[in-house]
């Protein structure tokens, strides 16, 4: 592959990056706002098949169906696990998170799994851990830690420490889940179709056991389409697009979500944006900085 085409491909990745920074940004405002009226298990169940529809609808447009066949009963088993994981698991935890705890400071503690994702990559990938990567991923952890805190570094009261590990549990899944879709490097699309329909097929006997079918209100299935079409859809199409360009800058610039989120979740929950969060997301914008300055 020629310099300019390697270019390309990088730019291409940065601007799919993007495009999921501002979509995810919008995750605890659409949860909090679905969450009013259904729980977590009823979210994510319509926001699964929402999802499903959308991306074969999106798979019927770019005429990418008939790749299904080319794919072997192995590929679709890991599939499925990367289903499992990224499109049923990691989300039925992160919205129970977000169900019995504060909005900001769930998704502020799920924003540690760019940091796991790095950290995965050294023991599954076989990247490699450079000092300098060692130091932006404890500045960028630093700056997490001064947000949940509120800033008082001596004191570490977590509202609620349910909530919390739920949302660190989905930081370690999305995590796992982002370095394998990474390693099997099926086509994009397609895979997030397969995602999605394993989500449903798992969401159907767990609504039934744990939950309840209840139908949303209007206002309540605009936030669901939202969520199904955009947040998870697409975005997973985006997202694996962005994984092109090298795992540790698309960790550190995906701590520009936060800056985006504080400014959501003050407009639509109106919730207060203490000076310690734009402190704590500047250290980590320092982390993003020592990243990006190239070695002599």
């Amino acid at each position: 592959m020629s310099k300019i085409n390697i270019y390309k491909e990088q730019l291409s990745a940065y601007f799919y990056l993007a495009l999921c920074i501002i979509l995810w940004a919008a995750i605890p405002v659409v949860s909090k706002k679905i969450l009013v009226e259904l729980n977590n298990i009823q979210m994510l169940f319509y926001s699964s098949i929402i999802s499903f529809i959308v991306l074969f609808f999106v798979n019927i447009f770019q005429n990418k169906l008939h790749l299904l066949k080319q794919y072997k009963f192995k590929d679709y088993a890991n599939m499925f696990l990367l289903g499992f994981l990224g499109a049923y698991f990691c989300y039925l935890i992160l919205y129970g998170a977000f169900s019995i705890a504060g909005a900001q400071e769930v998704f502020l503690l799920a924003y540690t799994w760019p940091i796991m994702v790095v950290i995965l990559g050294v023991f599954i990938l076989k990247e490699r851990l450079t000092f300098k990567k060692i130091i932006a991923i404890l500045i960028s952890f630093f700056g997490i830690f001064v947000i949940v805190t509120n800033g008082n570094l001596t004191n570490l009261n977590f509202s609620n420490l349910k909530g919390d590990f739920l949302a660190l549990l989905y930081a370690f899944v999305f995590a796992l889940f982002s370095i394998l879709g990474k390693k099997f490097k099926y086509d994009q699309t397609v895979s997030a179709l397969v995602f999605f329909l394993a989500a449903v097929i798992f969401m159907i006997p767990t609504i039934l056991l744990l939950s309840h079918i209840k139908l949303p209100s209007i206002n309540v299935l605009f936030w669901l389409f939202l969520n199904g079409f955009f947040i998870n859809g697409i975005s997973y199409v985006f997202w694996f697009k962005a994984l092109k360009a090298p795992t540790h800058l698309v960790s550190n610039l995906l701590y520009l979500t936060p800056f985006l989120s504080l400014v959501y979740i003050h407009i639509f929950l109106g919730d207060k944006i203490l000076i310690s969060s734009f402190i704590g997301l500047s250290i980590i914008a320092s982390g993003i900085l020592i990243q990006s300055i190239k070695s002599n």
